[in-house]
């Protein structure tokens, strides 16, 4: 793992062990973190240059999208509100630098079909050799998860074998996003495949003693790059690679694997206000059934009914381009 080199390294490390220590992931924040070390070292910068102009200049520097600067920025504002709290710093520099102005973003949909050929197109890549067989299997597996359940990509790979309970046909997800657990009732569909994986690993290895799920190598989980891989390899076996379109404020998300959470989702609420159900009863419930904090948050998906209206909306933006 890659160590800070700025001037401010101890403050930044310790600011990262004050939060493994309220239970938050290291990950998430050293991202940020990293950025901003590299810059401090890149400008040589020391505590006298840390004033409001020097973010301003930091903030125009970062060459990312709005959303990904303001995430930087507000990991920093977290960083030096700490600061002040040890009495560091009298107040925080970026009390008065405003976050850039994001742009909308409607995630890419997976219709149904589109998901049931994704998931086609897994099955027939998955290599016949004893070795590698298991191993593809297990990533086929960590997609389903992704696609019939709503699951985030570290959820699937995180499973440990008690988590799974075939008697009542649950799911037992243990602390990942916001550290929450939740146990969820799996499709039968799912229950089915996930018994045959967990047949075909004991007959190709019946003394392995991995304790996750979906077994990787050496008795460890599958690696999120991994299931990328081959994710993003059955996107273009079935003619779906698309890249990232920017039109006017609104950005049209590119094929990932976290699109799949996404469709499910959207097409969930879809299936109930086709049968006519309301929609706005049942967020509560999937927001449980997700992992959200707060069901507000699973009402984000309302703003695209379904992959063809999500197509609609693209054709309709490019429509407008002149106008804009």
């Amino acid at each position: 793992m890659k160590n800070f080199e700025s001037f401010m390294a101890p403050q930044l490390q310790g600011y990262v062990l004050y939060r493994q220590n309220l239970g938050y992931s290291k990950r998430n924040i050293r991202s940020s973190l990293l950025a901003f070390d590299r810059y401090l070292k890149a400008h040589n910068a020391d505590w006298d240059s840390l004033g409001p102009s020097f973010f301003l200049e930091l903030r125009e520097a970062i060459h990312e999208e709005p959303r990904t600067v303001n995430s930087i920025l507000s990991g920093l504002r977290g960083f030096f509100q700490f600061l002040v709290r040890k009495g560091i710093y009298p107040e925080s520099p970026l009390k008065d630098i405003p976050p850039l102005r994001e742009r909308y973003f409607i995630p890419f949909v997976f219709s149904p079909e589109q998901t049931d050929q994704l998931l086609e197109a897994l099955c027939q890549s998955l290599r016949r050799d004893e070795k590698c067989f298991l191993l593809d299997l297990g990533i086929y597996m960590a997609v389903l998860l992704m696609a019939r359940c709503g699951m985030r990509i570290s959820e699937p790979l995180r499973l440990f074998h008690n988590h799974y309970r075939s008697d009542d046909g649950t799911i037992y997800i243990e602390k990942t996003k916001f550290r929450k657990d939740r146990l969820i009732p799996a499709p039968q569909a799912v229950m089915m495949e996930i018994k045959n994986y967990l047949a075909v690993k004991k007959s190709l290895f019946p003394d392995d003693k991995n304790p996750y799920l979906l077994a990787g190598g050496k008795q460890r989980p599958l690696r999120d790059d991994q299931v990328r891989d081959l994710f993003h390899q059955a996107v273009r076996d079935i003619g779906l690679r698309r890249a990232k379109q920017i039109i006017g404020d609104v950005t049209f998300g590119t094929p990932r694997a976290h699109s799949l959470r996404h469709s499910f989702a959207i097409n969930t609420l879809k299936g109930i206000k086709d049968r006519g159900e309301s929609t706005q009863h049942a967020l509560p419930v999937l927001a449980a059934y997700m992992g959200h904090r707060k069901y507000q948050y699973t009402g984000a998906y309302l703003k695209v009914k379904d992959a063809k209206h999500l197509s609609g909306l693209i054709e309709f933006a490019r429509s407008q381009l002149d106008v804009i």
